[in-house]
């Protein structure tokens, strides 16, 4: 789940203002292996370059803001190359990420709200190494698992819809949380497309002001608390199909690099982290546990695709990275409903103590897991 976008038109000319405003600065152009130094603020944006060779390129982040921030890789379309989420006050990060020659903005986002505030990045055409070919594998083998997820989807957003349609509350239900498991696994391909996440996967806290709410949490809502199925709700419940529909026709066009796979995989923990484990995801449902494993799940696919060239470059990384995806899973394990399906407990019934107990879990497997990328482009 992000926070809504502009259009691409509003969002040129919003950049255009925030940049004569801010201040945000553009310096000396970065050497071919040299790190972009990128320093977020509340109303700036600074980054040490303007222009980098194409290949793999690192942005070594820190917030000196006062709120927590987003700093993204993103073409002119708005489409995200690579981003990091949650980059909280004082806090440094190190993102890696590959591109190709063209033209790029480096976005910081303050709150994680709106368009950010923006910097032009070129790419020449530098010359590239060759990649491994099982790096080109395992992009390819992960699109089509992320279209082979989307596909199966869309019946079960289909059936949760006609439930809604129907008028039929408890069926509605019934089919929520089924619908949303391979969204959260592919959730970092559908928010690179940045306009589709708004739409359907928003909270009541997320929404930008003016901005309509639809999507599945404002169905959760009208089901769960509300506990009332009206007009508003069925118009809503074809909207979403016909989003996700979108959404699933897209997944041949995203940008997939094996380092978006590797920091899409760290997005989903920290997605993990900050709404699922605190029970804010699915506030009326509580559904949190169905999402929690298909965001577990959508890290541990990317992974293991990447693990061939991982381990061959940093074997003690990947050994560590076995260790806590089996520790996470066993222990999610502890919450279904029944060993041989995919229903989990309602996380109200969740007490503190667990879930400061699936917290930890999260955090020892998202310190490795920040690591995935450098090591599958050493």
């Amino acid at each position: 789940m992000r926070a809504v976008r502009l259009s691409v038109v509003t969002a040129a000319a919003t950049a255009a203002a925030l940049a004569a405003v801010t201040g945000c600065t553009q310096k000396s152009d970065a050497k071919n292996g040299d790190a972009i130094q990128v320093t977020a603020a509340d109303s700036t944006c600074d980054t040490s370059t303007k222009t980098v060779p194409s290949g793999h390129v690192t942005l070594k982040i820190e917030n000196k803001g006062s709120k927590a921030t987003e700093v993204e890789i993103v073409f002119p379309d708005d489409r995200i190359v690579s981003e990091k989420e949650n980059i909280g006050p004082g806090t440094k990060y190190t993102l890696t990420a590959e591109v190709k020659a063209g033209s790029y903005e480096i976005a910081c986002r303050p709150g994680m709200k709106g368009h950010g505030i923006r910097q032009k990045l070129t790419v020449t055409g530098g010359k590239v190494a060759k990649r491994d070919p099982r790096l080109d594998k395992a992009v390819a083998d992960y699109r089509a698992w992320a279209q082979g997820e989307a596909d199966a989807t869309i019946p079960k957003v289909k059936t949760f819809a006609d439930a809604v349609k129907a008028g039929d509350l408890e069926a509605a239900k019934k089919a929520y949380a089924p619908s949303r498991v391979g969204w959260e696994s592919t959730e970092p391909i559908a928010e690179s497309f940045g306009d589709i996440d708004p739409k359907t996967d928003t909270r009541a806290d997320g929404l930008e002001k003016g901005q309509k709410w639809t999507g599945w949490h404002a169905l959760e809502k009208a089901l769960w608390q509300d506990k009332k199925i009206g007009t508003e709700q069925k118009t809503l419940a074809d909207q979403l199909v016909t989003d996700l529909t979108d959404w699933q026709k897209r997944i041949g066009k995203a940008e997939i690099t094996p380092t978006s796979m590797a920091n899409g995989a760290k997005e989903l923990l920290d997605e993990v982290a900050t709404g699922k484990v605190t029970g804010e995801e699915d506030r009326y449902s509580h559904t949190d546990l169905s999402d929690f494993k298909g965001n577990v799940d959508g890290a541990q696919k990317a992974y293991e695709l990447l693990k061939p060239v991982a381990s061959e470059n940093d074997a003690a990384l990947a050994a560590e990275l076995d260790k806590q995806f089996a520790a996470l899973d066993k222990l999610l394990d502890k919450y279904r409903t029944d060993k041989t399906s995919d229903g989990f407990v309602s996380y109200d019934k969740v007490g503190k103590a667990d879930r400061k107990e699936l917290s930890d879990a999260v955090n020892a497997l998202a310190e490795p897991l920040s690591k995935l990328a450098a090591a599958v482009v050493k």
